[in-house]
């Protein structure tokens, strides 16, 4: 069965900005399963938003992203 944007769910979902890139956390079940968390990243390029993978995160990224995510998966 092919992925279906319609039966994904967010229930929690927060944008980090930085200067070229953003992390992404969020919350989201798929098709009524259990609630996940995701971390995504995007880099600007060209001036448009690529989804990368998101290896490594910097102190700063980590400092910002770590209060999100307890904040999402209080949510779970």
């Amino acid at each position: 069965m092919p992925y279906d944007a319609a039966l994904d769910v967010a229930t929690f979902k927060e944008v980090i900005d930085f200067e070229n890139t953003r992390v992404t956390v969020g919350i989201f079940s798929y098709n009524g399963a259990p609630k996940k968390l995701q971390i995504t990243r995007e880099n600007m390029i060209d001036g448009a938003w690529n989804f990368t993978k998101l290896g490594r995160l910097s102190k700063e990224e980590a400092q910002a992203a770590v209060p999100i995510i307890m904040k999402a998966i209080a949510t779970m």
